[in-house]
């Protein structure tokens, strides 16, 4: 069974932008961020250590946790730079009438914690 969670408004995150929305009564954070026109979900914290990644920097289809400079790779959430070992967990995005959803496993919110 899935379940499809209500994000945001597609159109609230423009181009090289993040916004977290925290999901599951704010238990979950969620990182939706639009790079090179695509829209993406990722955990909202970092896989090595917990910090918000809508602190961090995007470019060029990363983003950086600010706490310890590891880089992810936005489409499979792989780190590229060390101290993160782990992957980000990454959301299929569904796009329907102007809202952006996610479509998940029925329980908890998936995420990789070192």
């Amino acid at each position: 069974m899935t379940r499809r969670i209500d994000l945001v408004a597609a159109d609230a995150v423009g181009e090289g932008e993040m916004q977290m929305v925290w999901t599951d009564g704010g238990a979950s954070p969620v990182l939706v961020l639009r790079s090179g026109g695509v829209l993406h979900a990722l955990q909202g914290t970092c896989s090595h250590e917990y910090f918000e990644l809508d602190r961090g920097f995007l470019t060029r289809g990363t983003v950086t946790c600010p706490l310890h400079l590891s880089r992810f790779e936005l489409d499979h959430g792989e780190p590229l730079d060390p101290p993160a070992d782990l992957p980000l967990a990454v959301y299929p995005i569904v796009e329907e009438d102007g809202r952006v959803f996610i479509e998940v496993p029925d329980g908890p919110l998936a995420v990789n914690e070192g």
